[in-house]
């Protein structure tokens, strides 16, 4: 039996094969490498190219494998261009996300463990939010994902399959070992960016408003280590082999960190500062979303094992300089 990682060649996923690999499955991916690279994907793995909307493509691979369970990642990330561009969003997330779990119907997938958002809370009332907080999606990327879990819940109302959608906070840092990272030219996260700043790849930083009900009047947020990212799906694997009910759970600390902290820490890793400027806000950022993570903590015993900012940045800066080398 197999696990079919769905965009496995991407920042996350290629994180999400690893820790697969190291708890002893079978791993195989299918990713069309839009924004994903072969290269980050493990030797142990196999990769399909192609689009998780081919549904013959999906069957093939769903038979070949004996696919028990699918990690779903594939998909559009970026708000502002869902705004600009909402259909591609409701293509890429929605609607072939609606096709892929077709067949994993058809195939009789067991398991479906599904890469949400925490968009999907939209300007949250609270903070930190738990999973039952009212769902106001700001954005079509927001929406878009909201909609593939409304699915996922009728379908496993409907069929005998289980589901985990995991709604993720701020995802960064790198692989420990240097192996793989975020990757994708023009990334908008915030430490990535603050790391190639320090590193003179970009000229400046901006910080989007300082006027914020904050103790400095920049946004907080919740980042998580991405390998501790990756080790959340494994755990929600194990949980629903084990006969665990389906799931929806925050993928974050619970506590967070402002703009500001996030650029002062990258300044220790570097060991020197660089150019901020300030930039008026941009609409629709919350204040502060920092999450709940009682549930994924009690439900699946997930311990994270890099809760610290400046290793996280020091994991990100770490990357950041090995792909500006293979980038020569």
């Amino acid at each position: 039996m197999s696990v079919l990682v769905t965009g496995g060649a991407g920042y996350i996923g290629s994180h999400a094969v690893i820790d697969l690999l190291r708890a002893g499955e079978k791993v195989v991916v299918v990713d069309d490498l839009s924004t994903g690279f072969d290269w980050a994907i493990q030797d142990a793995a196999v990769l399909h190219t192609g689009d998780v909307g081919d549904s013959a493509l999906i069957d093939r691979v769903i038979a070949e494998y004996g696919v028990e369970a699918v990690i779903h990642f594939a998909g559009s990330i970026v708000v502002p261009e869902s705004v600009e561009d909402p259909l591609k969003y409701y293509s890429n997330n929605t609607a072939k996300s609606r096709t892929l779990i077709e067949r994993c119907v058809a195939g009789r997938v067991k398991h479906f463990i599904f890469s949400s958002t925490a968009a999907v809370y939209g300007m949250p009332e609270a903070s930190p939010v738990s999973e039952d907080a009212t769902l106001r999606p700001m954005s079509p990327y927001g929406r878009s994902k909201l909609m593939t879990e409304w699915m996922l819940r009728d379908v496993a109302e409907a069929h005998s399959m289980t589901f985990a959608a995991l709604r993720y906070f701020n995802v960064a840092g790198g692989d420990p070992e240097g192996r793989v990272g975020q990757s994708t030219a023009n990334a908008t996260h915030l430490i990535k960016v603050a790391c190639q700043t320090a590193l003179g790849q970009r000229p400046f930083i901006e910080v989007f408003g300082d006027d914020y009900p904050t103790p400095d009047g920049t946004c907080i947020r919740d980042y998580i280590h991405v390998s501790d990212l990756a080790a959340a799906h494994t755990a929600a694997l194990r949980y629903l082999r084990g006969g665990g009910e389906s799931l929806i759970a925050n993928c974050g600390y619970g506590h967070g960190f402002s703009v500001r902290e996030v650029l002062g820490a990258v300044e220790r890793v570097a060991g020197h500062d660089f150019d901020v400027r300030q930039a008026p806000r941009r609409a629709g950022d919350p204040a502060s979303i920092v999450a709940d993570p009682a549930r994924i903590k009690h439900t699946l015993g997930w311990v994270p094992d890099y809760d610290d900012l400046d290793t996280i940045i020091a994991h990100a800066f770490a990357w950041e300089k090995r792909l500006a080398e293979r980038n020569r």
